[in-house]
């Protein structure tokens, strides 16, 4: 059965402003606050992983509407490894047969100084996942400067998973008025090597007080196009009109909609993507902004974890369509696509940046 990748054509102790707080605990969690406390989350170290954000509803109750863990650990040890919340690099996504050249080719020649191959972790061995057997969703950020409304944590990359080059990257998180949450990636590197990051953070804007799915929560994502993928979600460079398909979300519905012509979106969008997440239940609207040309929409097709105590667990699950991961992200598989025209190598004297804003209101 055909998946759809939705991708379109798109603390305890206050510390002051810009000091340095130094953490290598990875389990640790860190709690920053909007100055006028319209939302508040947590972090740790492990991925850089948000594992709470708390919005208030239409009701002016707060929910935590972020999937997660009670035992941080599991952030590494899950076996199902469903990447919550995480930041996922040094490439996210899917590379084809776990392989580029550098130069980019289409057809990389296996044998060459200039080809690269990264370890293999797709069914089949098809392609690489999100960076790899280890990618930056299961390393250790160190927290490296925090402030009641914000945190930085960074992580150095020494070729890690076969990748050429070091690469150090920093996120900052931060909150302020009016439910507005920033985060921003920047990474450096030592050589020529590529870079794609996303955040891959599962919604649920009911928080499960309502509903244990998402069949309610209406999507808007301005984006006329999406990239075809083969039976393994890797792009097959065609770029397909949504008008017409249960991909089309330029006006906003129901991600349920249509859920029987399609058992799950996970398509990348290809132009960069006004989106909005919304739930009548709870009243909570999530806007999204990004710098990043496409968008991948995962509703957990195969979720199946013990929910929070706050979610009603352990004894209660997140399973299948019970949350929505909303990854901005570049091209996938653009390293193996020059055609595109995408240049994601980066080296000294050329830095990446992927930034999204998240700002939230509530609806009566």
């Amino acid at each position: 059965m055909h998946m759809f990748w939705l991708g379109l054509t798109l603390t305890a102790v206050a510390v002051t402003a810009g000091a340095q707080a130094s953490s290598t605990d990875p389990f640790k969690e860190h709690t920053i606050t909007a100055p006028d406390g319209s939302i508040k989350a947590k972090f740790i170290g492990s991925g850089a992983s948000l594992s709470e954000l708390w919005v208030k509803d239409k009701f002016g109750r707060f929910r935590d509407v972020v999937l997660g863990y009670d035992d941080t650990t599991l952030w590494q040890t899950d076996p199902s490894h469903p990447v919550l919340n995480s930041i996922v690099g040094r490439y996210a996504n899917r590379i084809k047969n776990g392989t580029f050249s550098i130069p980019i080719s289409k057809n990389p020649d296996p044998n060459s100084p200039n080809t690269y191959h990264i370890f293999r972790n797709g069914p089949d061995s098809a392609y690489t996942l999100h960076g790899g057997a280890v990618g930056w969703d299961r390393r250790n950020w160190t927290l490296v400067s925090s402030s009641p409304s914000s945190l930085t944590f960074e992580h150095f990359d020494p070729a890690d998973e076969g990748f050429p080059g070091n690469v150090t990257a920093k996120v900052t998180y931060a909150l302020s008025a009016g439910g507005k949450y920033d985060a921003v990636v920047t990474a450096t590197a030592t050589e020529k090597t590529p870079i794609m990051v996303t955040a891959h953070v599962y919604w649920n804007l009911d928080a499960f007080q309502e509903t244990s799915n998402i069949f309610n929560h209406s999507l808007r994502i301005d984006s006329s196009k999406y990239i075809q993928g083969n039976n393994y979600l890797i792009p097959t460079g065609n770029f397909t009109p949504v008008q017409g398909t249960a991909l089309d979300f330029r006006q906003e519905r129901t991600i349920g909609s249509k859920w029987n012509e399609s058992i799950g979106y996970d398509e990348p969008n290809s132009k960069t993507p006004n989106l909005s997440l919304y739930s009548p239940n709870s009243g909570i609207r999530m806007d999204v902004t990004t710098n990043q040309p496409v968008v991948q929409i995962y509703t957990g097709n195969w979720l199946a974890i013990p929910r929070k105590k706050v979610h009603g667990g352990p004894d209660l699950q997140y399973e299948s369509f019970s949350s929505v991961a909303i990854e901005p992200e570049g091209f996938v598989d653009a390293i193996n696509n020059p055609a595109w025209g995408v240049d994601q190598i980066y080296y000294p004297g050329r830095s990446f940046k992927w930034a999204t804003t998240y700002k939230f209101s509530a609806e009566k």
